[in-house]
């Protein structure tokens, strides 16, 4: 069952950011040891967009290999082009992932038919279970909840990705949807109240960081344990805050580069961690207490 600490995975990548597969295989052995519930390869954390179709088909299957069913892989499966998101989401059936996650399509602003329509089709082509991606921060257009509500009676589109922060349409998602169409926040500053209302996980950076602190925070979110929940959620406001100090996923893996799990590759036209923000996200680590 898709549910808890989702890791939205950093891509590793070498100095002259070639994929790099020894550490790839690190950091996924590092967060199952970890006790993350989930893994996101080739999310919009994992630097889809500047992938090519072969790199990208590669790294979920590597990532799906090495879990071997120990715990869910959820393929980025996500494009602009309907065409291109079939192809990228056939791929990944025939990997063996367990699910797609499917960012809305980002520039070309489609009407809400038009959203409609995409994930319908992506949906008819390809019978793998699906997970709505709205971010429209990133994206430049917002998937209404009312298209959410639509798209949530088509049988394999099974979840969302809520990453807007907006609690109240997150509850109004929850309440207006089926039973067994889950909830995701992709919002670590707020998943777990979003998890407290009903929601099922976090779909989360912050993880590629600290995973055991953001996986023991959903397990208590997701039981209903506010208290206990929330403490953990405050100690991480500082990582939460400072993993978007510059353009998602630059802090990201600037961090996890100091915890020695991979290099400090990252793809243009991403830039590395600008030095005026080291210190504030080492400080945030270290009042964390992660280390690899």
């Amino acid at each position: 069952m898709m549910q808890g600490s989702m890791v939205a995975l950093v891509t590793p990548m070498t100095a002259d950011n070639q994929l790099d597969w020894d550490s790839l295989h690190k950091l996924v052995d590092w967060h199952l040891e970890k006790g993350t519930h989930g893994i996101v390869a080739v999310g919009t954390t994992g630097e889809s967009a500047t992938l090519n179709v072969k790199e990208h088909q590669e790294v979920i299957a590597k990532v799906v290999d090495q879990v071997n069913g120990r715990i869910p892989v959820i393929a980025g499966t996500g494009a602009n082009s309907t065409a291109e998101a079939i192809e990228l989401t056939e791929s990944a059936k025939a990997s063996g992932a367990d699910a797609c996650l499917l960012v809305t399509p980002y520039y070309n602003k489609p009407t809400q038919e038009g959203l409609y329509q995409h994930h319908v089709a992506i949906a008819k082509a390809v019978d793998i279970p699906q997970i709505l991606y709205n971010v429209p921060g990133r994206t430049g257009v917002d998937m209404d909840k009312e298209t959410v509500a639509r798209l949530a009676t088509v049988n394999n589109i099974v979840a969302i990705k809520e990453a807007t922060g907006e609690l109240d349409r997150a509850k109004w998602i929850i309440e207006n949807t089926p039973d067994d169409f889950l909830t995701f926040s992709g919002d670590d500053e707020t998943a777990v109240e979003l998890m407290l209302l009903g929601g099922k996980g976090d779909i989360t950076v912050t993880a590629n960081v600290a995973p055991a602190e953001v996986a023991k925070m959903c397990e208590l979110a997701i039981a209903g344990n506010a208290d206990e929940a929330r403490a953990i959620n405050e100690k991480l406001m500082p990582l939460h805050n400072a993993m978007f100090v510059e353009s998602n996923p630059i802090p990201v893996k600037w961090a996890v580069e100091q915890l020695g799990l991979m290099g400090g590759g990252i793809r243009l036209p991403l830039t590395p961690l600008a030095s005026e923000y080291h210190a504030q996200v080492r400080a945030a680590m270290e009042q964390v207490g992660v280390k690899a």
